[in-house]
């Protein structure tokens, strides 16, 4: 199982399942990230948190807690 956090910069992934409980899984869900959906790595700060990725053509900043909650493939 990978997640989205141990993916690098440059690369595009399928998000295949979202772990995590109630409000802070439908937050994830709200920003548009749901199973299916090509995920973009674009960049991490410099201290590596935030990330931030490109979601159905806008782009996001990620914590990478909640990051290691998305399953991708």
């Amino acid at each position: 199982m990978r997640t989205l956090r141990e993916i690098s910069c440059g690369n595009t992934v399928k998000v295949a399942k979202l772990h995590g409980e109630g409000a802070v899984k439908r937050r994830i869900m709200d920003m548009g990230i749901t199973k299916g959906v090509d995920v973009f790595v674009r960049k991490t700060a410099p201290l590596g948190d935030p990330m931030e990725v490109t979601v159905r053509g806008y782009e996001l900043s990620l914590r990478k807690a909640d990051a290691a909650m998305i399953e991708v493939l």
